[in-house]
């Protein structure tokens, strides 16, 4: 018959417990990591703010999250605005709120469809 000491009892105790103690650590940090990687995309409205010129900024009176943001297709209107590297067929119009007072159009930034590149600006007839 074996003989149980107060050590191989607590061994047979903390073990088990220090596996799943480990186990959970490495579970919850994983889970961790993986929240911290969601979601740390740019919104296209800063994107396109991040574009502008220090004159350009002065145009916009409020913040540059309240623009008005429009998936539309390149035309010959907006062509000339845009980067002539652009090969794609549609783009992210971001138009900046009452920048009219400075020019009779609005201050317009064109995003790619990857939502960060920036291939066009200037006053927009919009």
């Amino acid at each position: 018959m074996r003989k149980w000491t107060a050590l191989s009892i607590s061994l047979l105790i903390t073990g088990p417990l220090l596996i799943a103690c480990s186990c959970l650590f490495i579970i919850c940090s994983a889970m961790g990591c993986a929240f911290m990687d969601q979601n740390h995309e740019v919104p296209i409205e800063m994107a396109a703010y991040g574009s502008l010129s220090d004159e350009e900024k002065a145009y916009i009176p409020v913040s540059p999250k309240d623009a008005i943001v429009e998936r539309i297709t390149v035309n010959d209107d907006i062509r000339p605005y845009m980067d002539r590297g652009y090969t794609g067929d549609r783009v992210y119009a971001v138009t900046f709120r009452n920048t009219e007072a400075h020019s009779k159009d609005k201050l317009t930034v064109l995003v790619s469809l990857d939502k960060k590149t920036v291939v066009g600006k200037g006053f927009i007839d919009g």
